[in-house]
Parts: C-alpha cells; structure tokens; sequence
C-alpha cells in the first residue's frame, strides 16, 4: 500500500515578490513626486545689481541700442501634464559700450495681454558668458513651465529690463 508522503510546502515566493513590487512602487513614486515638485516651483526673480532700470536717465538711451529680435517660441508637452515654453530671441548690443550685465523679462499673455506664465532672468553674467562686445550678438533663451492646454497662450513677448555697461 502507497504510503501517502507529504512534503513540507516551502512559503511560497509570491509574498515576498508583491512586497518588493510596492516597495518599489513606492519608492519610484516618491522619486516623480520629488521630481514633479521641483520643477513645478518658480524660483525668485533674479535681480542684476547695480544695473541700469526703467527710471534711470540712461534706460531709454541705451535701451534703445539693446535691441531683441522678434522672439519666437518652442513648447513641448511634459509627462508631468504641464506645457514647457522655451522663448528665444537675439540680443543684439549697439551701444559701443561693452554690456557686463543683462536682465530680460519674457512672458507668455492672453488675449487681454495679461500674462500667463512669466520670468525674468539675468543672462550675463552667466558662466561661459560673461559680456557683450559692441555690435556683437547673443542667443536669449527662457524657459516657462506650468502651462496647461486650456491656458490662454495668445502671444509671446521679450523686452530689456535692466544692463550694466563697461
């Protein structure tokens, strides 16, 4: 007569698989949500100190000398559901004076030209540049983040806001 034998059943790995599967679950998670809150948060404006602003006697003189090309703008939609805008213009420095310092507001506005999404930054000094020579060029770039697809993204615009000249 067969003995009848029973084997001892080991644990079944299964368990110990789920438990890895929401561990890491949870980790990646966490990993996004660092991720997603970082880029979501607007730094502060940077200020260029000492610089030349609206106001100034000379704004308006040398501004007129700093022209930016029509800026023009690249947007990709993120995995995150937010819209990255990159505005992009040339800074072009007439003012036979070297600029050592450049701050330029963009925006993104609605219909009603009120703004959507906007920056401003200092462009010089930034390392790896430094200054503007007289009648010399410089690529601008801005990059906007947040929008979503039912913002009011009407136009673009780019403007001067503050220098420093050597």
């Amino acid at each position: 007569m067969p003995a009848e034998q029973s084997f001892s059943q080991e644990k079944s790995p299964r368990g110990i698989i789920i438990a890895v599967a929401l561990v890491a679950a949870v980790l990646i998670g966490g990993v996004f949500y660092v991720l997603m809150r970082k880029s979501m948060r607007d730094s502060p404006p940077l200020r260029l100190d000492n610089a030349i602003r609206a106001g100034s006697p000379d704004f308006e003189k040398y501004k007129k000398l700093i022209p930016l090309d029509d800026p023009e703008a690249d947007e990709s939609p993120r995995a995150l559901g937010d819209i990255v805008m990159t505005l992009h213009t040339t800074a072009r420095n007439f003012t036979g004076r070297t600029i050592i310092g450049l701050e330029v507001h963009a925006a993104v506005v609605d219909h009603q030209n009120q703004p959507v999404k906007e920056r401003t930054v200092v462009v010089i000094p930034l390392p790896g540049r430094e200054e503007l020579e007289p009648n010399k060029t410089m690529f601008v770039g801005v990059r906007l983040e947040g929008m979503t697809d039912i913002d009011d993204r009407a136009n673009i615009k780019m403007e001067v806001v503050g220098f420093r000249l050597r």
